[in-house]
């Protein structure tokens, strides 16, 4: 179509001519509402970044001789990180002579990713950082992912207790409704 009947077709229907594709062969163009279409465009991407799930670094920090209750606390608490997607870093404090043993603290380490292995991978390997020893779990879902399955999680819960409320009631409903008869009779009874 030639670009005089474009425009002229464009002004009968008060809208514009706007060029989609300019870069395709023959260039691409629409009759339309251009502010429409820019508000539209805006939304999308005002929806995009709203959706767009922003990894956080969280950290969990040990020492080379930890308690075996305090590992239990570390690793619970980087799998709830995990698990709502956020990232972990692992790092090892090191003081004194514990810094002639870095064996110790990639051994610590290595136990710890095997420890969460369900909830997310190895990104990057121990490394010595001055005296510390870093190592960075990734999650193994996103973060939309996790928080579309957190979102899920608590809709069901909140409809099983709506569903116990409701049992509840139908179950103190039927027992009152079971007593009332008894209660009918007894003055009855203490009428004769």
């Amino acid at each position: 179509m030639a670009i005089e009947v474009a425009l002229r077709l464009a002004a009968e229907a008060d809208l514009d001519l706007v060029e989609v594709a300019p870069n395709s062969k023959p260039p691409v163009a629409k009759i339309m509402d251009y502010g429409k279409f820019k508000y539209e465009a805006a939304q999308k991407a005002k929806e995009a970044r709203r959706n767009q799930a922003n990894t956080i670094l969280k950290e969990v920090r040990f020492r080379l001789k930890i308690d075996k209750h305090d590992y239990e606390t570390k690793r619970k608490r980087a799998e709830g990180f995990l698990k709502q997607g956020d990232k972990v870093k692992a790092m090892i404090l090191f003081r004194g002579r514990e810094q002639s043993r870095p064996e110790q603290g990639v051994r610590l380490l290595q136990k710890f990713a095997e420890d969460v292995l369900e909830f997310g991978t190895v990104e990057s390997n121990p490394t010595i950082d001055g005296r510390n020893m870093v190592m960075v779990i990734a999650p193994l879902k996103n973060k939309s992912e996790a928080k579309a399955e957190a979102n899920a999680q608590r809709a069901s819960n909140k409809h099983s207790s709506h569903n116990n409320e409701a049992k509840d009631a139908a179950e103190t409903k039927t027992s009152d409704a079971a007593e009332s008869p008894a209660e009918a009779e007894a003055p009855e009874a203490a009428a004769e």
